[in-house]
């Protein structure tokens, strides 16, 4: 050895050792004191600030745990290091051990999200892929668990290092918790306060197993596929409108696109029904117009009465539990068309002794398509 580092021995045997951590940064969780060999003196000061906590390992095995506040390192105050040691009657000076300051102050606005969909099934609408992602906090709550099971030896163990492992533990627990939820597709985006709260609680005894505190969980957005979206609005807007309106819009819609359609002979043909349409529609005014002037009504085939109207079938149904109706045939079409109702739905109408499921109601098979005409008769 030479000169410098005897000088340089020798003062470090005189003067009392102070382990501290100052100088860390937001983003560093655990920090090692590092020192040549380890050696720690009989008698040092061990000053542990607020927001820190100081763990002691021996060759591997955690020791004793300090809080904030300032310690002479003696045999007292290491009751289970002197264990670890063997002293007796107390240590000579010095000592090797290894010295973790934690960093224990809430880590705020850490971001979540789901690497891959998450497919759900929806006894509506089959299986759904909807993606979610959101912030977190935490903060170590138990050092001395967190630097044996998860920092290990890492001498300078990060904020970026433990995101990674916690955010495959939360995309891993938050796909089990909407599955279990079981909820209708449109709550999940409806209802992300609850779910967040439930999502916590399941998720904080997991994060304790190594230390951490899940302090808050929030998710922010849960996103599904556009085509799905537009099928969720229009669902909901069903209870809203009335039944029978909604399904003269669709019919109306439908009509005015096949009318469109010049070049072939689906439009041609919905435009001459259209026609049709308009024209009787027009002879109804007129002939109401007619039979209101004397005049007119000279033209009128003497003694012409229409037909009794025939009778429409109503027909009742349940969803959710509840019953719903009466509702025409054109309406339980659009209601099956927008999976309102799906083949296995309860349905009655006058005349059925009790409920059947609609695809067992021979004038509703039309729904469910497949339907060849019967053969023609032979002479």
């Amino acid at each position: 050895m030479d000169i410098f580092g005897k000088i340089k021995e020798k003062l470090s045997n005189e003067f009392i050792d102070i382990i501290e951590w100052l100088d860390y940064t937001d983003d560093t969780i655990a920090y090692r004191f590092e020192r040549y060999q380890n050696e720690i003196k009989n008698g040092a000061k061990l000053i542990v600030r607020e927001g820190q906590t100081a763990v002691f390992i021996n060759e591997g095995q955690l020791a004793d745990v300090f809080e904030p506040g300032t310690y002479d390192l003696t045999t007292k105050n290491l009751p289970i290091l002197a264990t670890l040691k063997g002293w007796k009657y107390g240590f000579n000076s010095p000592f090797k051990a290894e010295v973790y300051f934690v960093n224990t102050h809430l880590f705020t606005d850490e971001k979540w999200g789901t690497k891959s969909p998450i497919t759900l099934s929806d006894d509506r609408f089959g299986l759904v892929e909807i993606r979610a992602f959101g912030t977190y906090a935490f903060k170590i709550s138990d050092a001395g668990k967190f630097i044996k099971d998860i920092v290990g030896t890492d001498s300078n163990f990060t904020n970026f290092e433990i995101n990674e492992h916690l955010k495959s533990l939360i995309a891993t627990r938050f796909t089990d918790t909407v599955g279990e939820a079981n909820l209708p597709i449109e709550l999940y985006a409806a209802n992300t306060s609850e779910l967040s709260d439930t999502c916590r609680e399941v998720m904080a005894p997991e994060f304790q197993t190594v230390g951490i505190s899940l302090e808050k969980f929030y998710i922010e957005n849960v996103s599904m596929p556009e085509d799905l979206k537009k099928e969720i609005f229009e669902y909901s807007r069903i209870d809203k409108l009335d039944l029978d309106k909604l399904t003269k819009f669709k019919t109306a819609k439908a009509i005015e696109a096949a009318a469109q359609n010049e070049g072939g002979t689906a439009g041609a043909g919905m435009g001459m029904g259209m026609g049709f349409v308009l024209a009787q529609q027009m002879g109804g005014m007129m002939g109401g117009t007619m039979h209101a002037n004397p005049q007119g009504a000279s033209q009128q085939s003497a003694g012409a009465v229409p037909p009794p109207m025939p009778t429409q079938t109503m027909y009742y149904y349940a969803a959710n539990g509840v019953q719903h109706g009466p509702v025409t045939f054109e309406q339980m079409q659009s209601l099956f068309a927008s999976r309102a109702i799906n083949r296995d739905s309860l349905v009655w109408k006058q005349g059925m002794s009790a409920w059947s499921a609609l695809k067992d109601v021979d004038d509703l098979k039309s729904f469910l398509g497949g339907n060849t005409p019967p053969p023609l008769p032979t002479e």
